[in-house]
């Protein structure tokens, strides 16, 4: 890998994200009831491919009780659903409801006005192929991650 192209990551991703970063909120003070933790972990689930519960917690290197607490909560939220796996009931498949998606959203640690406010500074080609990099760096980076000793893909 050139050495050029990671100085580029390097030096591009911190400005991206201390431009569009917030303080973080406090789970009471936000509407949807959720801190920037609570978000990070809705970031890991999708509403179409479920994420087995033991996969999470071993990929957020956490003990399964501890996310277990944590997922009771946010279900309870409605911003999550979990479905005992069909082969095998002891399993736990997660994945993420609308509300999820948009509770997650709103107490990210990157604002949306912000990001609004990036991307509308880029032609709507530009746009697309940002956000086409953006989408190849995350699939390379979950790819990076699985291959942890001790993480599962998420």
């Amino acid at each position: 890998m050139p050495s050029d192209s990671i100085a580029a990551v390097q030096r591009h991703y911190p400005q991206i994200y201390l431009a569009c970063h917030v303080d973080h909120v406090r789970r009471k003070s936000t509407a949807y009831r959720i801190s920037a933790g609570d978000a990070a972990l809705l970031s890991h689930l999708d509403g179409r491919e479920p994420v087995r519960a033991g996969d999470l917690a071993r990929h957020l290197g956490v003990a399964a009780s501890t996310l277990t607490a944590a997922l009771q909560r946010l279900e309870a939220l409605g911003y999550l659903r979990r479905t005992p796996r069909p082969r095998d009931r002891r399993n736990i498949e997660l994945r993420l409801t609308p509300q999820g998606a948009e509770a997650m959203s709103a107490a990210s640690v990157l604002d949306r006005a912000r990001i609004a406010a990036l991307l509308a500074r880029l032609s709507p080609a530009e746009c697309r192929r940002a956000i086409a990099g953006l989408g190849l760096l995350a699939r390379a980076a979950a790819e990076l991650e699985a291959r942890r000793p001790g993480r599962a893909a998420r």
